[in-house]
């Protein structure tokens, strides 16, 4: 519902200064950035800054505070200089009189509710309204509790706005009862200044001044004052059941409690590795895990290491989707084995590239969910063990909502698809591992608070569920077992492994056993469901059974390909039963206008990607003559530019399926070798290794990807080919297996 006053302010500023300001805004009533953006320009103008902009930042809080440190009714230079400040009042909640110019008591009485709110009426008493409070009037803090605010954490945030406010780095923050990153920046603020280091030195980082300070700084049972405010007022913020106030029994007991479930000594005093643990993610990070994780092999020499520095737990990759970089990341030949005898357990982590939200998705998700059981069975990982699935982005709460979540469900689908056989944990920042946790799609979470500067770390609490705290880097052993680790603390929710079956090897792909045929066809139609395709065909020509009974009913060709090519069949079933299960009404018409200028001399269209591959024949005429010239097949060389070549190659392709088939993976290789003449993109494709049967999941998406083309549409649908290439080769490698 439109707010009338919010509306009227937002004309206001349109009229008035939007030709000035370079911006307008939506008159619709609705508070919002973008009104406070504008208020924000137009009180730059009236200060005489050049150029505006959206940012309230240090040139304006200087200009403000030297031309106008207090304002009043005797003070405000002019009506709309007044008109700006009474729109934000509304924009912000409170009554700012007619939006008429007239510092009157209506707006007097609002900015003194204002400043009670923020807890700065001590600082600022009286109705005049000064720099910071004019910049926290400015933004979309709320200063009274919003959605279910705790409001013993905003009687923190009003303490620290009202006894710091006149400091000269610390701003007003939101009394909204909620911790978040700049509440938790301005604690360390209040923390400096308590430890007497002045502005210019306090920066609101946990560095070397302020952890010695706060090693002389123990607080215990009969601490009073500032520090014990201080102690409790980060234990509130990290959702303890403490007072604010003095450092009583009953805080003792509730320290005890976080100091148990953090794994810190317990002690029932606010020593210094209990203060770090709950002002930043990393804690003190002088602590010795029992965990660690890295991305280098684990020999014996570098096992007795671990385990001389106290680790037990070893977190390893299954997958690197890398060819280039840290050879050894993922989990090498005959390592766990080595791992299993030296003692120690191992527990598995599966990370690709997601390095912002958009690698995150349901269909990426299925994918990863399929591609880590996969992995987890080729290595030998037991049923039970625990996956950590990697969000190793700064994700901010918008992301895991819209991202995140639909990529663990995913995930979970997956999973489930396959039987349960593995338990799922997140691996991520706090935020990011707390809410997959509280949607039901992990068990335990492995924290990455190294990252202390995530958005999803500073302000949050160490989630409940946690199996593994991820604090520091550092080097152990030397010699032969010198190695680089991420030292993490162990809290005993997740254990590893420490016995593994047999690893399955890169073999070769095999005849299809038609005991698991049900099995592969039911998987493939679930997951194409979840994405949006149902079994009957839709709106499509072709029901799932269709298609997958197609290409089953050609698997001699596919299994001959797979061993000639040194190709997994996984990537020739994939391509073939997802253009089949695409092609529609405009796909058989366009094919039906191909017919009849090549065997009529009628229309124009004279070729079209057709068949059950959906192969144009230029494509297919490209591909093979690629081939023949590296030797791969022989045949006869056509011309692309020829229609009696075209006709030749798109009937072959249209009406034989084997054919068809076997030009599928034709194209796997021209693409893989760049694809040197084909227009997109122009000039070719990047050359990638030489196809085999252990490319990485980096490689076989390019190859999918290429196969369509280029752009985002072909990237997008190379991501749901994943998940349906990791069903297919799920039951590819239990076959093989056998």
């Amino acid at each position: 519902m439109a707010d009338q006053k919010v509306l009227q302010a937002q004309k206001f500023v349109n009229s008035v200064y939007g030709s000035k300001i370079g911006m307008t805004v939506d008159e619709d009533g609705q508070t919002g950035w973008p009104v406070m953006y504008a208020l924000t320009r137009a009180l730059q103008y009236e200060l005489g800054i050049s150029p505006v902009s959206n940012s309230f930042g240090p040139t304006t809080l200087s200009k403000l505070t030297s031309m106008y440190p207090k304002l009043n009714a005797a003070t405000m230079p002019s009506a709309d200089f007044c008109r700006i400040v009474q729109s934000a009042m509304y924009c912000k909640g409170y009554d700012g009189g007619d939006i008429d110019g007239t510092f009157n008591s209506r707006v007097q009485s609002g900015l003194t509710t204002l400043k009670s709110d923020m807890g700065v009426g001590g600082a600022f008493p009286g109705a005049d309204l000064t720099p910071k409070v004019f910049k926290g009037l400015l933004n979309m803090d709320a200063y009274v509790t919003v959605n279910a605010g705790s409001e013993q954490i905003r009687s923190v945030q009003q303490w620290m706005n009202g006894r710091y406010v006149n400091r000269a780095d610390f701003f007003i923050i939101p009394c909204d009862g909620h911790n978040s990153r700049d509440v938790s920046k301005s604690m360390l603020y209040a923390i400096q200044y308590e430890l007497g280091m002045a502005d210019g030195t306090a920066n609101g980082v946990f560095g070397p001044g302020t952890q010695s300070g706060l090693k002389n700084h123990t607080v215990a049972v009969g601490t009073t004052g500032t520090w014990a405010l201080l102690f409790n007022a980060v234990m509130i913020l990290n959702q303890r059941p403490v007072d604010f106030g003095n450092f009583t029994a009953s805080t003792k007991a509730a320290v005890e409690t976080f100091q148990s479930f953090a794994k810190l000594s317990v002690s029932g005093i606010g020593d210094f590795p209990t203060w770090a643990s709950l002002l930043v993610s990393y804690g003190d990070q002088s602590r010795k895990g029992q965990a660690c994780d890295g991305v280098t092999r684990i020999t014996a020499a570098r096992a007795a290491a671990l385990k001389a520095e106290g680790i037990t737990y070893i977190g390893r990759y299954l997958t690197n989707p890398s060819t280039t970089s840290l050879p050894e990341k993922a989990i090498q030949p005959g390592e766990l084995q080595t791992i299993a005898d030296s003692g120690l357990r191992c527990f598995p982590i599966y990370q690709t590239y997601g390095r912002d939200a958009s690698g995150f998705t349901y269909p990426a998700g299925r994918a990863a969910g399929q591609a880590a059981v996969n992995a987890a069975l080729d290595h030998g990982f037991k049923a039970g063990t625990r996956i950590f699935f990697a969000v190793d982005f700064d994700a901010l709460d918008a992301d895991v909502t819209s991202n995140v979540l639909p990529h663990f469900k995913g995930i979970v689908d997956a999973i489930a698809d396959d039987g349960n056989r593995f338990g799922i944990g997140a691996y991520g920042p706090r935020n990011v591992c707390t809410r997959v946790a509280e949607a039901g799609h992990s068990t335990a979470s492995f924290v990455s608070d190294m990252s202390s500067g995530f958005s999803g770390n500073f302000g949050y609490p160490l989630p409940p569920d946690w199996a593994y705290d991820q604090i520091v880097t550092r080097s152990v052993g030397s010699g032969d077992g010198a190695i680089e680790i991420d030292n993490n603390i162990a809290s005993g929710r997740d254990t590893g492994q420490s016995s593994f079956d047999k690893p399955r090897g890169t073999l070769p792909d095999v005849p299809f056993d038609g005991g698991y045929l049900t099995a592969l066809r039911t998987d493939v139609g679930k997951y194409m469901q979840s994405i949006g395709f149902p079994d009957d065909g839709g709106n499509r020509i072709f029901t799932h059974t269709e298609c997958f009974d197609t290409i089953l009913a050609n698997d001699s060709t596919v299994t001959a390909q797979s061993n000639r090519c040194a190709m997994r069949k996984a990537l020739i079933q994939t391509s073939a039963y997802w253009e089949m299960r695409h092609y529609d009404i405009i796909d058989q018409g366009v094919d039906a206008q191909v017919a009849s200028y090549h065997l009529n001399g009628i229309g124009l269209v004279k070729d079209s990607s057709t068949g059950i591959a959906q192969i144009s024949g230029d494509v297919g005429i490209r591909a093979w003559n690629h081939c023949i010239a590296k030797g791969y097949v022989s045949g006869t060389v056509l011309d692309p530019s020829k229609d009696d070549d075209i006709w030749t190659m798109w009937q072959k392709v249209n009406k034989d399926n084997a054919y068809a088939l076997q030009t599928v993976s034709w194209i796997h290789l021209w693409d893989a070798e760049g694809k040197e003449g084909g227009s997109n993109p122009p000039g070719g494709e990047t050359v990638l290794r030489s196809m085999r049967l252990d490319y990485t999941e980096t490689e076989i998406f390019e190859v999918l990807r290429r196969y369509q083309g280029w752009g985002d549409e072909a990237e997008e649908h190379a991501t749901k080919r994943m998940g349906l290439y990791q069903i297919f080769e799920k039951y590819n490698g239990i076959v093989r297996n056998l």
